[in-house]
């Protein structure tokens, strides 16, 4: 190939995850940044590759680049809906094999679902794998709030992470590992924890590089006796200002469709509540655009003070979402588990089941699955439907998604 004709090098824009912040716009010197009422673009004749437009970013949007044959132009970046072509790798971290700890935890998660399934179709395109345990991306712990009661035993955590400069590109429904410091009783480093992202794609705090976690301090294992858990005790004793070692982002399938209408069925326990609370917020920060359609949450705990966003939650306009709460040990209330509020609603149910535009997420502790999977069984059973044959097509068209540890 001759030189005239060597494929070039153009910088373009992601508009599926770009949020429009005008961060990059208003750090490009060369101008060549511009934007109008559907996408932000660059001029591939402006554009000097100087970079300044990469950290800023809060989604990582920013950081795609093409080799072609002709560059494409303004008028032509202005109509995507999505980037053509295969990407390069990130210019300042590039994808890695998953880390076999992190690959045995996804395993185990999406089990009761026959393993990973396609992601909705219209959900936005996921960075995976952009940092590992060899080189990971270093955060500042820009808040640590208690979610529950000072007078609960149990103690759940919203943790903000400030990624500063750092492109950390994440999406509703994905994770990242947190790499506690220190090693194990075998004298190894202590091995990657996955945890849920609990915020929109957008961030905790609009406009800066940060995302949030919901995490539960171990204190005890599942069969009651006394454990310490590494990163979760090391994360909930974290202070403002301290750094964290973190890896990812992690998860292709469990994401939020972005097709306006798309109705979302959820069902989760304790910190099983961090994706749907970061799917649901960005909805509620999106309502003044009519996008979405109806959510049903089956939301279960012991007790109402171990519920995570409890008010946040219960402030939600029903405009937005239907809140069904079960509480297995509330005194002086009947015990109630998600899988017994989802009979009760179990018209609502099936109407969501029935809609080519609806998707299921579960999430949660993994002793919820049979329960749950039993109680769609038997209301489909109850209205003469084929539980098994709705489970297998709602899989195959990426709209039924669990996540259990």
């Amino acid at each position: 190939m001759s030189e005239a004709s060597a494929p070039l090098r153009q910088h373009l824009i992601d508009p599926e995850i770009c949020i429009r912040c005008n961060t990059c716009e208003s750090v490009c010197k060369p101008k060549a940044i511009s934007h109008d009422s559907r996408n932000y673009v660059v001029a591939f004749d402006l554009c000097n590759a100087c970079g300044d437009c990469l950290s800023p970013c809060p989604t990582g949007a920013i950081d795609n680049w093409r080799r072609v044959e002709k560059p494409f132009t303004i008028a032509e970046q202005f109509l995507w809906d999505s980037l053509p072509g295969d990407a390069e790798p990130p210019t300042e971290v590039g994808p890695a094999d998953v880390p076999p700890d992190v690959a045995r935890l996804v395993a185990e998660a999406n089990r009761a679902q026959g393993g990973e399934v396609p992601p909705p179709w219209s959900a936005a395109h996921p960075y995976v794998n952009l940092y590992t345990p060899s080189k990971t991306a270093i955060a500042t712990i820009a808040g640590n709030h208690r979610l529950t009661a000072e007078t609960s035993d149990v103690d759940i955590r919203h943790i903000v992470l400030d990624f500063g400069r750092t492109a950390f590109p994440v999406l509703e429904g994905q994770s990242i590992g947190i790499l506690p410091p220190g090693n194990d009783e075998n004298g190894r480093p202590h091995h990657v924890r996955l945890y849920s992202v609990a915020s929109p794609r957008n961030g905790e705090r609009p406009g800066y590089n940060n995302l949030a976690l919901t995490v539960k301090r171990i204190t005890v294992d599942h069969d009651g006796n006394p454990v310490r858990g590494v990163a979760s005790n090391y994360l909930c004793d974290l202070n403002k200002g301290d750094k964290v070692q973190c890896t990812g982002p992690y998860g292709t399938s469990f994401l939020m469709p972005n097709n306006p209408g798309s109705k979302l069925l959820m069902i989760c326990t304790g910190t099983g509540a961090a994706p749907m609370r970061a799917m649901t917020e960005r909805r509620r920060r999106r309502l003044a655009l009519n996008e979405g359609g109806e959510i049903l949450l089956f939301f279960g705990a012991r007790r109402k003070s171990e519920l995570p966003y409890f008010g946040p939650l219960m402030k939600l306009p029903r405009s937005l979402i239907d809140v069904q709460l079960a509480f297995s040990r509330e005194p002086d209330q009947a015990k109630e588990y998600v899988q017994d509020r989802m009979r009760v609603r179990a018209d609502a149910v099936v109407n969501f089941l029935r809609d080519e535009n609806a998707f299921v997420y579960i999430c949660g502790h993994k002793r919820m699955e049979e329960g749950v999977l039993h109680a769609f069984e038997d209301i489909c059973k109850e209205r003469g439907l084929n539980w098994h044959l709705i489970f297998a097509s709602m899989r195959s068209e990426g709209r039924f998604h669990i996540e259990t540890y």
